[in-house]
């Protein structure tokens, strides 16, 4: 298939509804912790470090999916890891032991882990002028994979009796009900991707035989200060928004002593606001990258310190807060994206996105964790807290990368 034969459209549609759907599984798990938590007698640090587990298996994936991809093409990567995800989410349906249950956690993150690394690159080669736009785009779609997945358990954990009688005849028929469409709905899209876009320019590899880059060669991309200075940028965000995303519910629940379903829709809130990556996409490819990123990161990291500080105001202030923590989160992550494509050599590109990646989704996979031991320790709030340190670091660096550029 030529690459004037397909929708001009069709490779960002496809991967971001692959995104949309990765985005969308990893964000069941965060407001179900009361219920797995209920189904299964464990605390906040298991259910939190059991999400790190999620995390890790994610970050580890993130530079073999770009290095593969350098060799053997994008297409490939993100349709084998849509239906390793699917395989995953249709175990979780299975009413098994916790150890099940976290084994099918870990076999999803590797499915989504091989995509967004492999989606970027793939996107900043078949629109080169309008990288930060489609990335915007393709960001955004995912995001709403978040503001659908609460929405979806609110949904099936309240439901009325008329919906509950066709749920229970469901395999999983009770908060593991949406793993069952989840499952189903990757393998389609995993069949429809090959299709599509195999043999089409997005399928091809970036390096041939000839030119076959080794470790090392990524390796020495963090001899430059100015790149380094970033991926401590990427990985400070990561693990603030990581933990931010992972304990949100329990924290307005808890901390803020709001109603769990009140507590759920500011969650769904916090993704509702993604299309500002089409903003902020659009006008870094105007404005330049840094300062957009400065402005997102600064922004971020006001209303995190907000939720901190300000945890007994009410769902009024407190959703405003969770309003501009989204804004500035997603405002950030098309620029970044953008910011390490034109950082990268061409040849490394693939390789290069997956090696930062693994860093800071690594470094984003201990906060549940982390967040999880400090709050059964002192408390929500102090753990909070330590997010908003962290998004208020990664917003100083980029600062002094802006002021020095």
């Amino acid at each position: 298939m030529n690459r004037d034969r397909i929708g001009e459209y069709d490779a960002l549609i496809l991967v971001s509804l692959v995104w949309f759907l990765g985005k969308f599984v990893r964000y069941l798990f965060p407001p179900l912790f009361e219920s797995i938590q209920g189904a299964y007698g464990v605390s906040n640090a298991v259910v939190g470090t059991a999400f790190t587990g999620f995390m890790i298996v994610y970050a580890l994936l993130q530079f073999p999916s770009g290095a593969v991809a350098d060799r053997l093409g994008p297409v490939r990567v993100i349709v084998a890891g849509a239906l390793v995800a699917g395989a995953g989410s249709l175990a979780v349906v299975v009413d098994a032991p916790f150890a099940a249950l976290v084994a099918a956690m870990l076999v999803i993150g590797a499915g989504t882990g091989v995509h967004k690394t492999v989606s970027v690159r793939l996107i900043a080669r078949v629109y080169p002028a309008r990288t930060g736009r489609m990335l915007g785009a393709h960001d955004t779609l995912g995001a709403m994979g978040g503001v659908a997945a609460p929405a979806v358990v609110v949904a099936v954990l309240s439901a009325p009796p008329a919906l509950a009688a066709v749920l229970a005849r469901l395999p999983g028929a009770d908060w593991r009900a949406p793993f069952l469409l989840t499952g189903v709905l990757a393998v389609g899209l995993a069949a429809a991707t090959a299709v599509r876009l195999s043999g089409s320019a997005a399928a091809d590899g970036a390096t041939d035989g000839d030119d076959d880059p080794g470790a090392a060669a990524y390796l020495r991309l963090f001899r430059n200060p100015r790149f380094a200075a970033f991926v401590l940028v990427t990985v400070a965000f990561s693990f603030a928004y990581n933990g931010t995303v992972a304990f949100l519910p329990l924290y307005l629940s808890e901390a803020a002593a709001l109603p769990a379903t009140t507590a759920s829709l500011l969650y769904s809130a916090l993704f509702a606001v993604t299309f500002v990556q089409l903003a902020s996409g659009d006008l870094s490819d105007r404005l330049g990258r840094l300062p957009v990123m400065v402005a997102a990161l600064g922004l971020a990291t006001a209303a995190l310190g907000g939720l901190v500080a300000l945890a007994g105001a009410g769902a009024v202030p407190l959703g405003a807060l969770v309003v501009a923590l989204g804004l500035g989160s997603h405002g950030f992550r098309p620029v970044r994206g953008a910011y390490l494509v034109e950082a990268l050599p061409d040849r490394l590109a693939g390789g290069g996105l997956g090696v930062v990646r693994t860093l800071l989704m690594g470094g984003g996979a201990l906060a549940p964790s982390a967040v999880g031991i400090v709050a059964d320790v002192v408390g929500f709030r102090p753990a909070f807290g330590l997010l908003a340190g962290s998004m208020g670091l990664a917003a100083v660096v980029a600062a002094g990368l802006w002021a020095t550029e």
